[in-house]
């Protein structure tokens, strides 16, 4: 018997509801749901507990270039504002 979202999950303002019962019974399958609900609220004695979504795309992690363009620049060189530091010691 195919497991299909309508067995086990009730509409809840819009959104599918599982009972943590039924996901026990069922977690080999979460995938299958996820991709047919998109959004499923986890609920123990008819309170929601959890919310499982899917995981979004990957960011790419920014390079060096990108993070020292958001860097504000600096009013006088680091090298003076070492020096400065390093004669009021």
């Amino acid at each position: 018997m195919r497991f299909t979202l309508e067995l086990c999950c009730k509409r809840a303002n819009g959104m599918k509801e599982l009972s943590i019962r039924a996901m026990r019974a069922n977690i080999g399958r979460l995938d299958e749901l996820l991709e047919e609900a998109g959004e499923l609220i986890i609920s123990r004695r008819g309170k929601p507990i959890a919310r499982v979504l899917p995981m979004s795309q990957r960011r790419q992690p920014a390079t060096h270039s990108d993070l020292r363009e958001r860097i504000a620049k600096l009013s006088k060189p680091s090298a003076n504002l070492t020096r400065a530091e390093r004669d009021e010691r």
